[in-house]
C-alpha cells in the first residue's frame, strides 16, 4: 500500500526535507545524507559487490542528488525512491565502465604480446633474410592497401600507432583496427594449416 504524506508524518517530513535541499539548504541536504546514506550504500553495494566503489558511486549518487532536487516531483514517487534510483543508476554506469575499461585493458594486452612478437630484433632479422622475407612480402601483399601502409610503418619504420595516426592524418582508433585486422589476415596467410 502506497505511503499517503497527508497520512504519514515520515513521509511527509521527507518531502520536505527535499523541497528544502532543492532551495539549496545545504543543512537539509546534511540531514538527508544522515537519513538516506545508509541504504543508498546497500543499494550501491548490492550492483557493484565492492566497498570503496559503492562508496565513490554514493558520493556521486548525492551530488547528482544536489543538482536534481530542485526538480524532484513528490507525485512521482517518495524521496527515498527517486534517491534509490539515481544511486542504482550511477553504480549499474560504474559497472558498465569497469567491465569496458577490462575489456579494453585485455584488447591492449593481447595486441601489445602480438607487437612484441614482431618487435623482437632478432626475429625480425632471422624472417628478414631470404625466403622467408619472400613470403612476408607476398603475405602483405594479400593486405589491403590502408592495412599494408599502417603495419609497414608499425614495424618497419618502428612508428608508435600514435605517430602512425599523426603521419596519414587518420583517427588513433582507426590506425589501430587497421593494424589489428592486417595483423589477423597476416596470421591467418602465414600459420601453417594444422
Amino acid at each position: 500500500m502506497e505511503r499517503d504524506p497527508a497520512n504519514d508524518p515520515d513521509l511527509a517530513a521527507e518531502v520536505a526535507l527535499m523541497q528544502r535541499v532543492g532551495a539549496g539548504d545545504r543543512q537539509s541536504f546534511a540531514e538527508l545524507y544522515d537519513r538516506f546514506s545508509g541504504v543508498l550504500f546497500s543499494t550501491a553495494y548490492r550492483v557493484l559487490n565492492n566497498q570503496e566503489a559503492a562508496e565513490d558511486v554514493l558520493q556521486d549518487a548525492f551530488v547528482m542528488i544536489w543538482e536534481k532536487a530542485p526538480l524532484y516531483d513528490p507525485a512521482r514517487g517518495k524521496p527515498m525512491t527517486w534517491a534509490a534510483t539515481i544511486t542504482r543508476n550511477k553504480a549499474i554506469d560504474r559497472l558498465r565502465s569497469t567491465v569496458r575499461r577490462n575489456r579494453l585493458r585485455d584488447d591492449v594486452e593481447r595486441e601489445a604480446e602480438t607487437l612484441a612478437q614482431f618487435d623482437d630484433r632478432s626475429s625480425f632479422e632471422a624472417m628478414a633474410s631470404g625466403e622467408a622475407a619472400q613470403i612476408v612480402r607476398a603475405a602483405l601483399q594479400k593486405l589491403t592497401k590502408d592495412q599494408r601502409e599502417a603495419i609497414e610503418l608499425a614495424f618497419f619504420s618502428s612508428l608508435t600507432q600514435t605517430e602512425i595516426a599523426e603521419r596519414l592524418g587518420e583517427p588513433l582508433g582507426t590506425v589501430k583496427a587497421r593494424v589489428r585486422r592486417g595483423m589477423m589476415k597476416l596470421r591467418e596467410v602465414l600459420e601453417p594449416p594444422l
